[in-house]
């Protein structure tokens, strides 16, 4: 109890801080600075009832809920998703992916008043909490509202484990207070078991059971024919610094006629990595701007929602956030797409799903930029090379669904529910 009120003072005392982090992100995305109210837990409309709370941080997070978001509307039909998040490209995704057929709304930072009026105002008969969200006052007060909450899709890196060690005295009860856990692997589980969760269960990743949309796989065929028979690389996903590593190797190897085809990670950086390419010289086209000409070294991904298409469009994709210590990006969309995927030395975020690909032949690690570069130009000019990684990723995606059957039918054992 002393450690959460320390917490929640220093969330109080912190706020100034909150406050100018939310304008400083408003620079680029003023989007930040709608729905205000609904981070304190003030709501305008009236909620229906029988709510089923998913929460998904961002954009990753969404997308992965898609399966469970499907089975638990089919599973339990008269009831409502409340979707709610913490960044408005993740509530874009939202309206993307389910439109109407879910409710959406940001869910408050972690003040005891805040997530007080939360439950307060919606009510919901359970919650769903994707991948790691542990906020302390958030699951005391779904204690004290009597509305169990599971943590799905979990994953807790050591790095992490190791972090949340050092505030037991904190967030061990936040992990005792979850009603279950759907564990991504076994040595996740085992970390959050030891962290305090008491019902802990492995159930595999939620992405491999996300289904790549039809329409996106056809707009990357439609791409591919306009662009012809240039060999085409993705850089997906890519982190700030990356994309710097990955021109500087790409520039010492030589493949004729090669296209790159960058997509960083976060929207608001479109326009600086569009200057970077200029002030390098490099002939680019933006996404937005139109499809890239015979002429073009660079077409620089600046669009939401269209990973599948490029993943569809590309020879062969190197996934971001792993040449430097960031963790890596997730590569389950690629290998659902059927594209071999380069990652490199930095994969501790996804290391078993990494490992695993690696392990099937749908993935290599390299160590260095340098060895991206001699790697792709290699692969690019080896199709049968290429055919065995394209076999080997499809094969390995669909071996690893399953995960979101297993999680609904603990969530309906954990919350009792399984009639309502």
């Amino acid at each position: 109890m002393m450690a959460r009120s320390l917490y929640s003072l220093i969330l109080y005392l912190i706020t100034p801080l909150v406050w100018l982090r939310l304008l400083w992100r408003a620079r680029k995305q003023p989007e930040y600075l709608h729905h205000l109210r609904e981070r304190y837990g003030f709501y305008r409309s009236t909620p229906p009832q029988g709510l089923i709370w998913v929460h998904a941080v961002s954009v990753g997070e969404t997308r992965a809920a898609q399966p469970l978001i499907e089975g638990l509307l089919a599973r339990w039909p008269e009831h409502r998703i409340l979707l709610t998040g913490m960044t408005p490209t993740g509530r874009a995704t939202g309206q993307e992916v389910y439109g109407e057929r879910v409710i959406q709304a940001y869910l408050p930072y972690d003040y005891p008043g805040a997530v007080d009026r939360f439950f307060s105002h919606f009510s919901p008969a359970f919650g769903v909490l994707m991948e790691t969200e542990i906020w302390p006052n958030l699951l005391r007060a779904a204690l004290h509202h009597r509305v169990p909450v599971m943590l799905a899709n979990a994953r807790l890196s050591e790095r992490s484990a190791r972090g949340y060690g050092k505030l037991a005295s904190l967030v061990r009860p936040a992990f005792a207070a979850l009603a279950g856990v759907a564990a991504q692997t076994p040595g996740d589980a085992e970390r959050i078991a030891a962290l305090g969760a008491t019902a802990v269960d492995v159930c595999g990743n939620l992405k491999f059971d996300v289904t790549p949309a039809a329409e996106r796989l056809a707009l990357g065929a439609e791409w591919r024919r306009a662009i012809g028979p240039r060999p085409v690389w993705l850089a997906a996903s890519t982190r700030e610094g990356e994309e710097e590593l990955v021109l500087a190797a790409w520039s010492r190897v030589s493949v004729p006629n090669a296209l790159l085809v960058l997509v960083p990670r976060h929207p608001q950086r479109f326009s600086e990595v569009a200057g970077l390419l200029a002030r390098q010289g490099l002939s680019s086209v933006r996404r937005s701007e139109g499809l890239p000409t015979a002429e073009t070294q660079v077409w620089l991904g600046d669009s939401m929602g269209e990973m599948a298409a490029y993943y569809a469009l590309a020879d062969l994709a190197f996934i971001g956030g792993s040449l430097l210590p960031l963790g890596g990006q997730n590569l389950i969309e690629a290998a659902a797409c059927g594209c071999p995927v380069l990652v490199g030395p930095h994969t501790f975020n996804f290391l078993q799903a990494t490992e695993d690909a690696i392990a099937a032949g749908a993935a290599r690690r390299v160590a260095s930029p340098a060895a991206l570069g001699e790697a792709v130009a290699g692969l690019l000019q080896n199709e049968n090379e290429l055919v065995l990684m394209r076999q080997s990723a499809s094969r390995f995606a669909a071996a690893h669904q399953g995960a979101a059957l297993r999680t609904l039918d603990l969530i309906a054992r954990w919350t009792g529910r399984a009639g309502c």
